[in-house]
This record gives C-alpha cells, sequence and structure tokens, in this order.
C-alpha cells in the first residue's frame, strides 16, 4: 500500500514541537494525596495537551481507597499525568503527575527516576493524606516545595500551623496556589526552580 498521500500519518502537532532555544530540560514532579489537585495542576500550566490515565472509579476502589471529603470524585489517575511547560527559551520542565491512592505508590519508583524535585499538593481539609507522601520525599532525599490548593470550602491556616501540622523545616518554600489556574501552577512551579537553585549554590 502507498502511504504517500495517505491523511492518517502525520506528524507532531506545532505545539507539541520543542522550541529550537531549549538546551535544558528538567524533570519535575507533582505529588499528594487523592484528590489534591495533581492532574488538574499539570493540565493548567502544560503547554502541550496533557497525557492523563484518568479511569473511572469503580467498585474495586470501595474499602481499599480513601476518598473521604472528595467523595464526588468519579475518575482517579491509575498511571501517571504528563505535561510540559517552558520556563524560558532554554529551559523546559516536563511534569509527571503521580497517582494519588496508595495502591499505586509503586509506580512512584520509575516516576521519580531522574527527578530534580517534586511540588507536594496539599489540601488543608485532608492534610493527614499528606504525612506519607512528605515522608516518601525526605526519604529519597528529594528536594520539594509545598503547594497548598486553595479549594473554596478548604479551612484557612496560618502558614506557622500548617508547617507544624506537616512537620515541615523551615527552609522548605510554602506557597497558596489555585491549581485550575496557569498563572497560579507557574508560580508554584517558579518556587520549585528558585529552591532548587538555592540548594545548588553554595553558601558565602
Amino acid at each position: 500500500m502507498d502511504f504517500r498521500n495517505s491523511d492518517t500519518i502525520t506528524g507532531p502537532r506545532t505545539e507539541d514541537i520543542l522550541p529550537t532555544t531549549a538546551t535544558a530540560a528538567v524533570k519535575v514532579v507533582i505529588v499528594g494525596g487523592f484528590g489534591v489537585g495533581k492532574t488538574t495542576m499539570v493540565g493548567s500550566v502544560s503547554e502541550i495537551r496533557p497525557l492523563t490515565t484518568e479511569e473511572t472509579m469503580t467498585q474495586a476502589g470501595v474499602g481499599v481507597d480513601d476518598n473521604a471529603g472528595v467523595e464526588s470524585k468519579t475518575a482517579t489517575t491509575v498511571a501517571m499525568d504528563f505535561g510540559r511547560i517552558s520556563i524560558s527559551d532554554e529551559l523546559i520542565l516536563y511534569l509527571f503527575g503521580t497517582p494519588g491512592q496508595e495502591r499505586f505508590w509503586f509506580l512512584w519508583n520509575g516516576l521519580f527516576e531522574g527527578a530534580l524535585g517534586a511540588v507536594v499538593l496539599i489540601d488543608t481539609r485532608r492534610l493527614e493524606v499528606s504525612f506519607d507522601v512528605i515522608g516518601r520525599l525526605e526519604e529519597r532525599g528529594v528536594p520539594f516545595v509545598v503547594a497548598v490548593n486553595t479549594f473554596p470550602d478548604a479551612p484557612k491556616h496560618p502558614v506557622e500551623a500548617l508547617r507544624s501540622a506537616l512537620d515541615l523545616p523551615d527552609e522548605v518554600p510554602m506557597i497558596d496556589c489555585d491549581a485550575r489556574l496557569r498563572a497560579s501552577s507557574r508560580d508554584v512551579l517558579m518556587t520549585l526552580m528558585r529552591y532548587l537553585h538555592s540548594l545548588a549554590v553554595p553558601l558565602g
């Protein structure tokens, strides 16, 4: 069969092609408990159409997944979310969103491979789902920032109280965000980049 004139074979979309000025790429992982907004953040900030692996929640998760506080959620990430954003003409971030349910955490090993840093998304209505997430990052030695996703009905807490509840060191940045908004999600990523830069620059 002659495919030369076929309309079914296409190359990458124009918006998916890397800028010719790009000289460096960094892998960043967005983590958090179930339903904190990881897929939303990747989707809001990605300059390409994000790859998602969301599936409809079924009876298989009943009694296994902790959906307290997010009972209306009907779909969940089962592998990863993927997106891309240009921080500058030269620097590209590849974004990997992790699944939130503990039964899918075995996938984190591959997703964290080669990651320079991470964003921990938290929901103040369900702080407890963030404890193990932060603990796993600390065990792996992955630098991270904490982004408080401001859900409309979420309680507001002083930064000091949140840091204490999460047992978070003073040097780890914490920032409020609205994961639905591109500018807000980009601010979170810029905070992570500045933090990673500060760790790389020797003091004195």
